[in-house]
């Protein structure tokens, strides 16, 4: 353990919160220091990522849907985890790299977030990854509770918590209490369901094909789950499916919010059944206490709304939804010595 503590002077220490759009890293001290979308620019037909291994995160990004036949622009996580263990691995030691510095002689301690229901082997996936990257060592941590410890939520305390983090890939919805999760559902239903919900929708109503980046600007934009605020416009550009030239169009709000009905109920119904499965305790914490709202879909304009309604319960949406997890991650590398134990558990039942 001493000896533990002293390498930890020659390396940066770091919690990771492996997403499927995006990828942040927490430095104990430090905060956020790198929040960059999980993509990676490939040569076709190998894993080579292009320009010497920098062609990740943001770069890579810029070249999603525009790339040439010899260049692929590739997402290595798909619903949260890994579809693709080497383009994963490149990633991984690409954003360990550019956070550790070259210099220094030991690999990181690294804490990583992971969806609640993943299995055994995906779990595996994501420590092969991450120690092949160049981590030291490598702790596990369940994603709601470290979006629930970034939201601030008293969750080692004996009441009951709960937080539905919506993230790219996947819906973790949880009530913890006394530093553990008592009731949870993991749904692959997050804001990747949302584009394609309006991917398909402009097909259907417009005959007009958008592409991801597109189909995410739209939601950002004018995306709503209920009627908060006036009815905007938004002017749409893509290829016409008959003609196949360039076209646009103009869209509701009103429009693009029954577009994300269907996803959006799917989340709702899963905060349901984690509620039905609570104990009766909890469930008399939670009238007090009411829901948070973490991840990027916590921004989705009216999504509390349509969940307090649905619930009754009070929802409120986390100060900077989008790096709870990452927090949560840094906190736990804060206070890893007591943490350990639930942390080490992890890895023996992988």
């Amino acid at each position: 353990m001493f000896f533990d503590s002293i390498l930890g002077w020659f390396s940066v220490d770091m919690g990771i919160d492996l997403g499927t759009c995006n990828t942040l890293v927490c430095v104990r001290g430090e905060g956020i220091v790198l929040n960059e979308p999980s993509v990676v620019a490939v040569r076709k037909g190998t894993n080579r990522v292009i320009n010497n291994g920098t062609a990740v995160g943001w770069a890579a990004k810029d070249m999603l849907g525009k790339t040439p036949g010899s260049i692929s622009a590739v997402r290595p996580l798909k619903d949260g985890v890994i579809s693709d263990f080497e383009i994963t691995e490149a990633m991984l030691s690409y954003f360990i790299r550019k956070v550790n510095g070259r210099s220094r002689i030991f690999g990181p301690r690294v804490v990583i977030a992971i969806p609640s229901g993943i299995t055994a082997v995906e779990k595996r996936a994501v420590l092969d990854s991450a120690e092949r990257a160049g981590a030291r060592k490598v702790y596990l941590v369940e994603e709601p509770m470290a979006a629930g410890i970034g939201a601030g939520l008293p969750i080692a305390e004996p009441t009951a918590s709960m937080i539905v983090d919506i993230g790219g890939g996947t819906t973790e919805v949880a009530i913890m209490s006394l530093a553990d999760i008592a009731s949870c559902e993991s749904i692959r239903v997050a804001g990747d369901d949302f584009d394609e919900s309006i991917i398909s929708h402009m097909k259907k109503s417009y005959g007009l094909t958008i592409g991801e980046q597109t189909a995410e600007r739209i939601k950002i934009e004018i995306g709503s789950a209920a009627p908060v605020g006036e009815t905007m416009n938004m002017e749409v550009r893509g290829r016409d499916m008959v003609t196949g030239l360039p076209r646009k169009t103009v869209v509701t709000s009103d429009e693009i919010r029954e577009a994300l009905t269907e996803p959006v109920n799917q989340i709702v119904e899963a905060v349901i059944r984690t509620l039905e499965h609570a104990e009766p305790e909890l469930s008399a914490d939670l009238v007090d206490n009411g829901i948070m709202l973490a991840g990027g879909g916590a921004l989705l304009r009216g999504m509390g709304v349509v969940i307090s309604n649905a619930t009754g319960l009070d929802v409120r949406v986390a100060e900077d939804p989008l790096t709870c997890v990452a927090r949560g991650t840094s906190i736990y590398l804060e206070s890893l010595e007591d943490w350990k134990a639930t942390l080490e558990s992890d890895l023996d039942e992988v």
